[in-house]
């Protein structure tokens, strides 16, 4: 009777270690998970402001303000455009 005493006391033992482990790299895990989290959060922002950014720096207006002021760059007159169509390609 002792010796079975003594398997099950060593089983129990092992079994709460192993609840332990368990639970402390559970532990770990849900705050690297958080971590992420908070860090996905702190990249979406950044990345709504540069999409903002780059929208604001891509306006036409802008664009066309800064070829005319530092490139000396005129909008041609109506006459002087040509459109031209591109055939589709053959395939």
């Amino acid at each position: 009777m002792t010796r079975l005493n003594l398997v099950l006391f060593f089983v129990l033992i092992a079994v709460s270690l192993g609840l332990i482990t368990s639970q402390h790299k559970s532990r770990k895990l849900y705050f690297e998970l958080e971590q992420q989290q908070e860090l996905t959060k702190r990249l979406e922002t950044s990345y709504e402001q540069l999409q903002l950014e780059q929208s604001t720096w891509a306006m036409h207006s802008r664009i066309e303000e800064l070829a005319n002021k530092r490139l000396h760059m005129q909008v041609p007159d109506a006459k002087r455009i040509q459109v031209i169509q591109l055939e589709e390609a053959v395939h």
